[in-house]
C-alpha cells in the first residue's frame, strides 16, 4: 500500500510558505495583512469568527461585498499556512471553505432580501398565503461540505410556491417567479463578481433542471415535474449532493420529499452501475481529448485515471444502489459514506482505509495545485518551476519524487474503480448471444435450439429448448423493451452453460431458472445486477437446481439476489446482536413511516432467512441448528415488530407495554422451519385501565404487521388458536387469567402443549411469571392410566384427521413417524415430571428422550435409537420441504428403523392393546 508524504511541517516554515504564489502576493500587498495572518491562522476558524471579521470590516466603511472578498482572501490564506504547515488536516480544510460558502451565501441573501422587499414587497405563497423564501440548494462539493479553498461553488434556487409579492404604497409588484429570479441574478453577482477586492466565489448554475437552458429559479413544483418527465439519469448522481444553505425547515422537508424518489430507488438499484460507468468513460473521453492536445496539462487529479472522481464514483454508486433501502447511506460526504459502506462490511474494511489514504494525498495534492496561484484547477502547472513549488509544498524533494508517491495511489484507486464498474460483456458473448437471439425468434428453430443446448451439456435438450422457446414467446417476454431483451439474452446464454453442467435436476432447474427470469424481466435492476456480477448469476443457477422452495423464494422475494454478491457474508453464522441493533436502527430512522417500517421487518428478515437458506443447500449447518438460528430470527423480528406496532397506538398509556408474546409448537420448542407459522398466546401484567383494550388493539396490530401482504410478502402467519378457551376465547390474556384458567379449566391437550412454550418476547417479567408457573402446571401430579388413556384419545383424533396414504410414508402423521414420538415425550414429561422437576426444561424432543433413559424412566437404548429416528425423520422432512412439497411422504423402505424404534418404544410405554393406530 502506496504511504502519504512526509509531514510538510518537517520543512522549514518560511520554506514552505514561499511556495504559495498567491500567498506571497496577498502579503506583499498591504503591510498589515502579515499581523492578520499570524493572528488568525492560529485559530481553527468557525462562522462565528466570519461575523466577527465581517463586521469589522464593515465598521471601518466597507461595504457588504469588499468586506466579504477580502475576509475570503484572509481566510484562503490561513487555510495555505495551516495546511501547510501541518495545523490543520484536510478535513478542517474541507470544512472551513465549506461553512464559508455557506455563511457568503446567508449573509449576501439576507441583505438582497432586504433590498428587494423594499422595492417590491414581500413574495406570498398564493395558496399558503405565507411568506415565500429562496432556496439555495448547494450541490457538488459544496452540498457535501468537502470543498476545495479554490472551488467554484454548484448552486440551484427553488421556492415553494408561485404568487406574488405583497406590494404596498410605492412598491412595484412582482410574480414570485419574477421576484426570484431577480433576487437569484443579484445573488450570484454579489458572489461572483470580479472587483479591486477578488471575488468570494465562483458559481456555476449548470445543475439547475435544463441546464444552461432552463430558468434560473424554479418553484417546487417545476422542480417535481422535471424529475417525472426529464430528470435523467446523471442528474440522480449530481442531486445525491444536494443541500439546503437557506431557507426554513418546512421548506426543506417539502423539497426532500421531492428530491428522495428522484435520487433514491425503492429497490436495489444495480442500473446506477451501468449508468455511472457511461457517465465517467464521457468524462474520460474529454479528459483524454484534452491531454492528447496539450500533453503538458497531463496529471489531471480529479479527472484522470485513479483520480478523485473515481473515489467519488465508487461510494456514491452504493449510494443510488442501496440508500432507498438504508437511510445511512444517504450521507452527502464521500469520507463518510465510505466509512459506512466499510461498517456495514459492503466494502471491505482494509480497503476502504486504502482508499481513504489515497483519496487525501490525492484531495492534499488537488489543494497545494490550487494553492499556487489560487486557481481553480486540478492539473499540474506547465512550468518546471511551479512543479517544483508543488512538490514542495507536498513534502517532497524534487517534482519526481511527488510523482512516485503519486503513481501507486492512482493504480490502487483505479484497481478499486474496475473492481466495480469493469465492462462485463465481450465480443465472444455478445456474439453467442445473437445466435441464440435468432434461435429464440421463431419456434421453428427448435432443433437447431435443441442441438446447441445438447452440446452445452443438457440431456433432455428438446424438452429444455421447446420450454425456452415457450417462455420466450410469453407476453411478458415480448412486452419487453429492447434493451431489457438483449440482456434477458445475454443472460440466458450465460446460464445455458451453468445449467449444463449441473448433474441433477437439470430439467427442473432449467424449469426453474426460466420461470425466475420470467419474474424478474421487467425490473431492469435485477437484470443489472446479475449482468454486473456473473458469480451472482451461478449461484442462482445452483439455488433452483438444489431446490424448488429456493427457487420460490427467490422468485416472490428476487430483492434477495443483492445477499448473493458476497460469497463470504453469505456463509457467515449470525450475528444476532448485531442483527438486532441494525434492526432497530433502521425501524427507529422510519419512526411515523408504518408502511416503510414494515417493509424493512420484512426485507431484513428474508435476508437474513435466505443466507441461513444459502448455508443449508451447501450442507454447512445441521437441521437442528438451522430450526435454532430460525426461531432465534423469528424471536428478534417477534420483539421488534411488538414494539413498533405499540408506538403507533395512539391511545397507549406507557412507552413500553407490559405485555407479552408466548410461544407454542414449533417456535416454542426451536424447531422452526423456513415455512412455518407462529403457534402464539399474548399475555399482559397492567392494572391500568387502559390496558385490556389497548392490549387488545396491540395484538390485533401486532398479527396485521405479521401477515399483512405488502411488496415484499408477509413475514408469518400466525395461529393463536391455543390461547385460553381457543376461538371463543378473548384474545389476550391477564397473567393472572391465564393461570386460573390453565390451574381449573385447561384440557390435558392444552398442558401437552405447554411443554413446548416458553416466552418468546415482550416484557421479561412476565415471561418469567409464565415460566414459574409453566413449570408448576407440568410438575403436577397425574394419575399415570387417566394420562395414557388421555394421551392415546388425543393422537386418535389427530389420526383420524390425515388418514394414512397407500404406498407412502407421511413423516409428520403415520404410525411411528414424528407426532408419534413428540406425543411419547409429552406424556413422559406429564408422568413424571413431578418426581424429576429437570423434564420441565424446554430443551429439545431428542434432549428430552436422552434425559429420560438417564434417568431411567424408559430403556437408556430405546431412547437414543428413538432420538436417533426423531433426527432422521426431521432431516427427510426437511429435504422434502426444501423441494416443494406440501406435505413430508417417503417410500416405506427409507424409514424402515426409524418406524420401528418408535413403535417399540410406543409398545413399551402405552401396551399393545393402547396403541393409537390399532
Amino acid at each position: 500500500m502506496p504511504t502519504l508524504p512526509a509531514s510538510s511541517a518537517a520543512l522549514t516554515t518560511p520554506s514552505i510558505l514561499m511556495a504559495s504564489n498567491f500567498l506571497q502576493r496577498w502579503l506583499q500587498a498591504a503591510p498589515d495583512r502579515a499581523a492578520s495572518l499570524a493572528e488568525y491562522s492560529r485559530l481553527s476558524l468557525s462562522p462565528t469568527i466570519f461575523a466577527q471579521i465581517l463586521q469589522k470590516d464593515i465598521s471601518q466603511g466597507a461595504t457588504l461585498n469588499q468586506a466579504m472578498r477580502r475576509l475570503r482572501n484572509l481566510l484562503v490564506c490561513c487555510l495555505i499556512r495551516r495546511d501547510l504547515e501541518g495545523a490543520a488536516d484536510l478535513r478542517e480544510v474541507m470544512i472551513t471553505i465549506s461553512d464559508f460558502a455557506d455563511f457568503v451565501v446567508s449573509q449576501h441573501l439576507a441583505a438582497l432580501s432586504s433590498e428587494m422587499q423594499s422595492l417590491h414587497g414581500k413574495p406570498v405563497g398564493a395558496d399558503s398565503g405565507k411568506e415565500q423564501q429562496l432556496i439555495v440548494l448547494g450541490m457538488g462539493k459544496l452540498g457535501g461540505r468537502e470543498l476545495n479553498v479554490s472551488s467554484d461553488i454548484d448552486l440551484i434556487f427553488c421556492y415553494a410556491e408561485d404568487g406574488d409579492t405583497a406590494a404596498g404604497e410605492g412598491q412595484r409588484g412582482l410574480s414570485n417567479h419574477e421576484y426570484f429570479n431577480r433576487l437569484g441574478k443579484k445573488l450570484i453577482a454579489a458572489i461572483s463578481e470580479v472587483t479591486a477586492d477578488g471575488f468570494s466565489f465562483r458559481v456555476d448554475m449548470a445543475l439547475r433542471p435544463n441546464g444552461g437552458s432552463g430558468p434560473l429559479v424554479a418553484s417546487f413544483g417545476m422542480v417535481e415535474e422535471y424529475f417525472l418527465i426529464q430528470g435523467r439519469e446523471w442528474e440522480r448522481y449530481a442531486w445525491v449532493k444536494a443541500r439546503a444553505l437557506t431557507g426554513s425547515a418546512d421548506d426543506i422537508a417539502a423539497l426532500e420529499k421531492i428530491i428522495v424518489p428522484f435520487v433514491y430507488r425503492r429497490y436495489l438499484d444495480y442500473g446506477a452501475i451501468d449508468s455511472l460507468r457511461a457517465m465517467h468513460g464521457q468524462i474520460r473521453a474529454e479528459v483524454v481529448r484534452q491531454e492528447t492536445r496539450h500533453p503538458e496539462r497531463s496529471n489531471n487529479v480529479k479527472l484522470g485515471r485513479g483520480g478523485i472522481r473515481e473515489v467519488e464514483f465508487l461510494a456514491q454508486v452504493f449510494q443510488l444502489i442501496r440508500g432507498g433501502r438504508d437511510l445511512s447511506l444517504r450521507d452527502r460526504a464521500t469520507c463518510a459514506t465510505l466509512h459506512t459502506l466499510a461498517d456495514k462490511g459492503t466494502l471491505d474494511s482494509d480497503m476502504v482505509q486504502q482508499l481513504l489514504q489515497s483519496y487525501t494525498f490525492l484531495r492534499n495534492l488537488e489543494h497545494r495545485l490550487q494553492y499556487l496561484n489560487d486557481a481553480q484547477t486540478h492539473t499540474f502547472p506547465v512550468a518546471p518551476g511551479d512543479q517544483q513549488q508543488i512538490a514542495v509544498m507536498m513534502g517532497c524533494a524534487d517534482v519526481a519524487q511527488l510523482l512516485a508517491q503519486l503513481q501507486p495511489h492512482r493504480a490502487l484507486v483505479a484497481e478499486q474503480f474496475d473492481a466495480i464498474f469493469g465492462a462485463k460483456a465481450s465480443n465472444e458473448a455478445e456474439s453467442e448471444q445473437i445466435v441464440l437471439a435468432a434461435n429464440l425468434s421463431t419456434p421453428e428453430q427448435q432443433e437447431i435450439l435443441s442441438t446447441q443446448l445438447a452440446a452445452a451439456g443438457f440431456i433432455d435438450s428438446l424438452g429444455a429448448a421447446r420450454r425456452l422457446i415457450a417462455t420466450w414467446q410469453s407476453a411478458r417476454m415480448q412486452a419487453l423493451s429492447e434493451a431489457s431483451r438483449n440482456k434477458l439474452l445475454a443472460l440466458l446464454n450465460q446460464a445455458i452453460h451453468l445449467v449444463g453442467l449441473q448433474q441433477d435436476n437439470q430439467l427442473s432447474c432449467w424449469h426453474r431458472l426460466l420461470d425466475f427470469m420470467e419474474a424478474i424481466a421487467r425490473r431492469s435492476a435485477y437484470l443489472a445486477l446479475l449482468t454486473e456480477y456473473p458469480h451472482a448469476l451461478a449461484r442462482v443457477v445452483r439455488m433452483m437446481g438444489a431446490s424448488d422452495w429456493a427457487a420460490g423464494f427467490l422468485i416472490r422475494h428476487p430483492i434477495l439476489l443483492d445477499e448473493l454478491l458476497d460469497q463470504s457474508a453469505l456463509h457467515q453464522r449470525p450475528d444476532w446482536h448485531a442483527f438486532e441493533i441494525e434492526l432497530q436502527s433502521q425501524l427507529q430512522q422510519q419512526a411515523g413511516d408504518t408502511e416503510r417500517q414494515m417493509e424493512t421487518l420484512r426485507e431484513l428478515h428474508h435476508a437474513q432467512q435466505f443466507r441461513l437458506l444459502a448455508q443449508d443447500l451447501e450442507g454447512q449447518i445441521s437441521v437442528e441448528h438451522l430450526a435454532d438460528d430460525l426461531s432465534q430470527l423469528a424471536d428478534i423480528i417477534v420483539a421488534a415488530t411488538l414494539q413498533a406496532a405499540w408506538e403507533t397506538i395512539a391511545s397507549r398509556h406507557l412507552p413500553v407495554p407490559r405485555f407479552a408474546v408466548i410461544a407454542y409448537g414449533k417456535l416454542g420448542g426451536k424447531e422452526l422451519s423456513y415455512a412455518s407459522d407462529l403457534d402464539v398466546i399474548f399475555l399482559y401484567q397492567d392494572e391500568d385501565a387502559e390496558a385490556p383494550a389497548n392490549y387488545a388493539k396491540l395484538a390485533q396490530r401486532f398479527i396485521t404487521w405479521m401477515t399483512c401482504h405488502t411488496p415484499a410478502g408477509i413475514l408469518f402467519d400466525i395461529d393463536i388458536a391455543l390461547r385460553p378457551d381457543g376461538a371463543s376465547g378473548l384474545l389476550v390474556s391477564s397473567l393472572a387469567s391465564f393461570a386460573r384458567y390453565q390451574e381449573q379449566s385447561a384440557w390435558l391437550w392444552e398442558h401437552q402443549a405447554l411443554t413446548r412454550a416458553r416466552w418468546c418476547a415482550g416484557d421479561a417479567t412476565i415471561g418469567l411469571a409464565f415460566e414459574q408457573m409453566r413449570h408448576q402446571l407440568l410438575c403436577r401430579v397425574r394419575e399415570p392410566q387417566q394420562l395414557a388413556q388421555e394421551v392415546i384419545k388425543m393422537r386418535q383424533k389427530m389420526r383420524d384427521a390425515n388418514p394414512a396414504q397407500d404406498h407412502y410414508f407421511d413423516l409428520k402423521h403415520a404410525a411411528g413417524g414424528m407426532i408419534d414420538i413428540e406425543f411419547m415425550v409429552q406424556y413422559l414429561l406429564l408422568k413424571h415430571a413431578h418426581d424429576y422437576p429437570q423434564l420441565s426444561a424446554n430443551v429439545g424432543n431428542i434432549a428430552l428422550l436422552q434425559r429420560c433413559g438417564e434417568l431411567g424412566l424408559i430403556p437408556l437404548q430405546a431412547a437414543q435409537d428413538c432420538a436417533t429416528a426423531y433426527r432422521l425423520l426431521r432431516r427427510l422432512q426437511h429435504s422434502s420441504r426444501l423441494q416443494g412439497q406440501d406435505r413430508a411422504r417417503v417410500a416405506p423402505e427409507k424409514v424402515t428403523a426409524a418406524v420401528t424404534a418408535s413403535q417399540q418404544l410406543w409398545f413399551t410405554l402405552f401396551g399393545e392393546n393402547k396403541r393409537a393406530d390399532a
